[in-house]
């Protein structure tokens, strides 16, 4: 049995004693036993969270310690076409707040920051993301100062 096994299991035989209890004590404490069951979920995902977190961090400071170079940023396509449309779907209801509290004005404010952490974003995931075009460019003839 493995170790996610083992806790599966340790896991089902906390709800089984939980729903026991439940029809022990009957309806008045089933918000009580619901609340302690979820705090013992809570505490395990916790845990793993935690495990993991120590994990990544040894890694990490055994990839220092040989001198290798830092990991290069994960962000994937995907996370970069994720966080574009969230930005969208969120576009919507802050433009409205915006331009409902303030019109015009609100929503240029509204859009000038939703560019803004967009182009942060993309600079951050590739930092010579605007400069390189500027200077391919200006190779090219075609950006003048």
């Amino acid at each position: 049995m493995t170790g996610m096994d083992a806790r599966d299991t340790d896991l089902k035989k906390e709800l089984d004693a939980t729903l026991r209890a439940r029809g022990e004590l009957g309806d008045e404490y089933e918000s009580a036993l619901v609340d302690s069951f979820l705090e013992k979920v809570d505490q395990r995902i916790d845990g793993a969270v935690e495990r993991r977190v120590r994990r990544q961090l040894a890694e990490q400071r055994l990839t220092a310690a040989r001198g290798a170079r830092s990991p290069q940023s994960t962000d994937s396509w995907g996370e970069r076409f994720g966080f574009g449309i969230v930005s969208l779907v969120l576009a919507v209801p802050l433009s409205a707040i915006g331009a409902g509290a303030a019109h015009l004005p609100g929503l240029i404010v509204t859009w000038a920051g939703i560019v803004g952490v967009n182009a942060f974003q993309a600079v951050r995931a590739d930092p010579g993301l605007f400069g390189r075009r500027r200077r391919a460019a200006a190779k090219d003839g075609a950006w003048e100062d």
